[in-house]
């Protein structure tokens, strides 16, 4: 009895130590060995990492453009530094900035506020944006609707500024210009001042050479202004001009009676095509100073330039470094 017994207990104890032998509190089981550990990859480098963009500007961004019924389109001029402007770098020297800039600063449902005449007359409400090219270099340009205030409907030509910057810019009654004999006159008189100045030569006609008269209202002048843009043997547009032409803006500010000359420039085309006209008058940096939106055409392109008071003087303080080899 007792032997069978023995052998028993040694058959029913063998299968169970196949899994599980206990020693003493040990438990010991049995595994397949693990699989050789792989080595991490390099963690990846992003793009920006390795090609950092620049930063994106801190300060006002300056947009200008046109409106047509309910809705407007502008295009980045470029950074308000004072009365002077700077401009933003291009795909060309920092690929990419220009998408990030307008993904991060224009992107749609951004509300810019809308200036006219020197004065704030609403907002702009971005719709969609897209890349100009049909300036010296290509420019972010945004669409939108746009709100303007009772009284502000005969605002075509528009500024903005992103919304941060419209604290200091209170509203103000919109006042539109149209040229009157008086300011036509003034124009011519102001051209046969200064063309023999120059030591041009006269055009055919000073009437038939006046390429674009503007009248408009600076906040801090006594009277009303005057700014034309004279051409000899050119167009007010991109492309070629003609042999022995030049272009000439002069502009001219009413005091009593008269209207005085404020400021004049020149150009012959011969060392480069450089035709300005006034587009806008705003102060944008609102330091009291009213600063002036130039449109330059050349002859494949075309870009901005911006005027300022400096020491009771129009003196240009900002032009496109695109444009400024034939400025």
């Amino acid at each position: 009895m007792r032997r069978r017994w023995l052998l028993l207990a040694v058959i029913l104890s063998a299968p169970s130590g196949c899994d599980n032998v206990k020693w003493g509190g040990v438990d010991v089981r049995l595994q397949a060995p693990s699989a050789p550990a792989e080595a991490a990859p390099p963690p990846a480098v992003e793009p920006e990492a390795a090609n950092p963009l620049p930063e994106l500007p801190k300060g006002p961004i300056l947009l200008a453009g046109t409106r047509e019924g309910g809705l407007a389109t502008l295009v980045v001029v470029g950074e308000v530094l004072g009365d002077a402007l700077a401009s933003l770098p291009t795909d060309e020297r920092a690929p990419g900035f220009e998408e990030h800039f307008t993904r991060t600063l224009l992107a749609p449902g951004t509300e810019l506020v809308l200036f006219s005449e020197g004065v704030r007359v609403g907002r702009l409400t971005v719709t969609g944006t897209a890349l100009d090219s049909s300036w010296c270099a290509p420019r972010p340009r945004v669409t939108g609707v746009v709100e303007l205030a009772p009284g502000a409907m005969g605002a075509t030509r528009l500024f903005a500024l992103t919304d941060s910057a419209s604290r200091h810019h209170s509203w103000e009654p919109f006042l539109s210009f149209r040229d009157e004999y008086d300011q036509r006159a003034a124009s011519i008189a102001l051209a046969t001042e200064a063309i023999p100045q120059a030591g041009a030569e006269w055009p055919p006609s000073l009437v038939g050479a006046r390429a674009s008269l503007d009248v408009f209202r600076l906040p801090e002048a006594q009277g009303p202004s005057v700014a034309a843009t004279f051409l000899n043997g050119d167009r007010l547009e991109v492309g070629e001009a003609g042999p022995g032409a030049y272009s000439m803006l002069v502009m001219g500010t009413r005091v009593g009676l008269v209207y005085q000359p404020s400021f004049v420039s020149f150009k012959r085309a011969i060392t480069g095509k450089a035709a300005p006209r006034y587009f806008a008058h705003l102060d944008w940096n609102a330091d009291g100073n009213s600063e002036i939106l130039l449109e330059v055409f050349g002859s494949a392109t075309r870009w901005f330039a911006t005027l300022g008071r400096r020491g009771g003087a129009w003196v240009q303080t900002f032009q496109d470094p695109c444009g400024a080899a034939a400025g």
